[in-house]
């Protein structure tokens, strides 16, 4: 029974020195994330703590964070390893450390930054440009343990005047494909670190790779899109022409149909292979499978392409096998004006026009009337 006992009190003895209270902020600083993904993958998270512009007693400090409650310049804060002979930026939140993570590789304004977590440290200034500084030490708290020789990187930054933020806020203000801006607002200003991803379409590419290898490469839908990731962004296509090519057939990882068939013809011809993307492009519009609707995109894509005769072809087959209906009209009126038949493409066009579905359909007929009707082409 004593050892029974003596076993209990070490266990409340052990949980009592690992539990801790999980108290609220120190002066209501409360805890914030964001996370901003660039392309599929790769992501920034920052992780900072939010002051606000009212003080802790409650007291309104609007116009006078900047260069007051954040001084311009380096600091000496008196503590830790924050000296005269080491003074310490400011650490771009409240509390412990502002940290940035990154999923990828990446750039910041312009300059490269390894996958990883960093401390996130600013030197504000009265006027011109402020300095970012990513350091290694991502774990101390706040500025008072900041060491230059930890720095990983340093870029520079325009602030920028801002509508009033009460609490000290980043935020994503533009997301683009391989980039992302982040902006720390706070009172009337506004601080923009921008991220770039300098390889993420190669990034991309690697993911397919991957992804080819497993359960999503048995979809012939994901292989074809995967193929036209890489047609659309003229990136590893001689690969995605292999994909395209066993997508393309009937067997445990493909199906032959219209819109296997394009995506192969378009890499086909994408690669200088003319001959052999045609066939396959008019084995597309011939397919079973193929609607009025894609019959009618095979056609454009061939206008676009500036194969105005073979488009016409499409359009014509179009309208063998779906009749007199508008999106065969629009077609035909389209190709017959890239022809030079602007007679017969006025008359398609009118009868598209009669037919059209709804208003905008029929607006964008009526300029292409117009147009014929100057004698010029659409």
């Amino acid at each position: 029974m004593k050892h029974i006992f003596l076993f209990f009190l070490c266990c409340c003895l052990s949980f009592a020195g690992s539990a801790q209270l999980q108290l609220p902020p120190s002066g209501g600083n409360q805890k914030s994330v964001v996370t901003q993904y660039v392309g599929a993958h790769a992501h920034v998270t920052i992780t900072y703590r939010s002051p606000d512009v009212t003080s802790p007693q409650g007291q309104s400090r609007r116009g006078k964070i900047w260069g007051g409650v954040v001084p311009y310049g380096l600091q000496n804060l008196q503590f830790g390893l924050s000296t005269a002979d080491n003074p310490s930026p400011w650490r771009a939140g409240a509390n412990e450390n502002t940290v940035v993570e990154l999923s990828h590789d990446m750039v910041v304004q312009g300059k490269p930054l390894p996958a990883g977590k960093y401390g996130l440290h600013l030197i504000p200034q009265e006027t011109g440009a402020w300095t970012v500084i990513f350091s290694h030490n991502s774990g101390a708290w706040g500025s008072y343990f900041y060491r230059e020789s930890e720095d990983a990187l340093r870029v520079m930054t325009e602030p920028e005047a801002s509508p009033y933020t009460e609490w000290l806020t980043f935020e994503f203000t533009d997301r683009q494909e391989e980039s992302c801006t982040v902006a720390l607002k706070w009172d009337e200003l506004s601080v923009p670190i921008t991220f770039g991803l300098p390889d993420g379409k190669e990034l991309y590419v690697d993911y397919l790779h991957s992804a080819m290898q497993n359960s999503i490469g048995f979809s012939w839908t994901e292989r074809n899109n995967a193929a036209q990731y890489c047609l659309q962004n003229d990136v590893n296509l001689e690969e995605a022409l292999a994909w395209a090519e066993q997508t393309a057939q009937n067997n445990f990882v493909g199906q032959e149909n219209a819109t296997t068939l394009q995506t192969l013809a378009s890499l086909q011809m994408k690669l200088g292979k003319e001959s052999e993307g045609m066939e396959t492009m008019m084995q597309a519009a011939n397919h079973a499978s193929a609607g009025v609707f894609q019959v009618h995109q095979i056609g454009r894509q061939l206008l676009a392409a500036g194969k105005n005769d073979e488009a016409l072809k499409v359009f014509k087959l179009n309208m063998e096998r779906h009749g007199d209906v508008w999106p065969v009209n629009v077609g035909l009126a389209r190709a017959l004006s890239a022809t030079g038949d602007l007679k017969m493409a006025l008359k398609h066009a009118e009868k598209a026009l009669a037919n059209a579905p709804n208003q905008p359909n029929k607006d964008a007929i009526a300029g292409m009337i117009e147009k014929l009707k100057k004698g010029e082409g659409i």
